[in-house]
């Protein structure tokens, strides 16, 4: 007569649901996640319902219970996987893996942005996140940003809905203080930062201030009827109009770049002696008569772009 071991028809069974389980995930849409963290259960059941026929159909008055014990270790290790996947879920951590491995790189538009100005704003202060920026004077009397985005994600929605998720303004006298805002990032080991390409028109006849933070800047000055001050950025390309009226003065520079003879370049004493560092470079360039003028303070390199 055959012996029937229990666990046998258990592990049968848990690989007959698991394969149905899979097969149809295919045409309903379930993700092997949710397949693996939500079958286990049924381990239990098909065991349970083994161990009760077996009771019932043994006919024994004492019946002992006979265990197949490498099924049963199969369908355990199975359970456990479930188990763990059910585990993962419930921390969030496998939404992270999943969303990992569904991510893309996508570009969006930035909410346009703009801020009337008016008489009383004598100076504008725009503080920079580490993003490349384009800025330029524009005759227009308002400031406005444009541009686009670029990040990893599984999602097609924009990140940033309006223009407030990306750049906040203060009026504070006669100064208007612009802070532009990181893209929305959750801390993880998962998540990338994204790129930001943005150009920023600000009125040409008010007095500018940007306060980098290691990124790269392009100015376009075009007829710049104030003075501009950049700081604490990487490097900055000026392009420059041949009926320019401005003056550029770069200071503690590594290097600056130009047609031969653009720059008058001095070497800056106090960097001398310092070990491991190297000599940095004050230079100074100058069109028409260098009524209005473009300080560069703190920068790697400055490029000098002339037509």
């Amino acid at each position: 007569m055959r012996t029937w071991r229990v666990g046998t028809f258990s592990m049968g069974g848990s690989l007959l649901f698991l394969g149905l389980f899979l097969f149809f995930s295919r045409f309903l849409g379930f993700s092997m996640v949710q397949v693996m963290s939500a079958w286990w259960p049924i381990l239990l059941i098909v065991l349970g319902v083994e161990i009760l026929l077996y009771l019932f159909l043994s006919r024994q008055e004492k019946p002992m219970l006979k265990y197949d014990f490498l099924s049963i270790f199969f369908v355990g290790l199975m359970g456990t996987t479930g188990i763990a996947f059910a585990v993962i879920s419930s921390t969030g951590l496998m939404d992270k893996v999943e969303e990992l491995i569904a991510r893309e790189e996508r570009s969006f538009e930035l909410p346009t942005y703009s801020y009337q100005m008016d008489d009383s704003i004598k100076r504008v202060v725009v503080r920079t996140v580490g993003y490349d920026m384009t800025i330029e004077a524009t005759e227009e009397n308002e400031i406005s940003m444009f541009g686009t985005y670029r990040v990893q994600t599984a999602k097609k929605d924009k990140l940033l809905k309006t223009a407030d998720d990306m750049i906040s303004a203060n009026k504070r006298g006669d100064t208007l203080y612009l802070n532009v805002k990181t893209l929305p990032n959750e801390v993880g080991p998962f998540d990338v930062q994204g790129n930001v390409a943005a150009t920023l028109l600000v009125p040409s006849d008010v007095k500018l201030e940007v306060i980098g933070n290691g990124n790269e800047l392009t100015l376009k000055p075009r007829t710049l009827a104030n003075d501009w001050s950049i700081e604490s950025v990487s490097s900055v390309m000026v392009d420059v109009m041949k009926n320019s009226d401005l003056k550029i003065a770069a200071v503690g520079v590594e290097d600056v770049h130009g047609k031969d003879g653009e720059w008058k370049v001095s070497d800056d004493k106090a960097s001398e002696g310092i070990e491991n560092s190297s000599v940095l470079k004050n230079a100074v360039y100058q069109a028409g008569e260098g009524k209005h003028r473009i300080n560069i303070v703190n920068a790697y390199n400055v490029s000098l772009n002339s037509n």
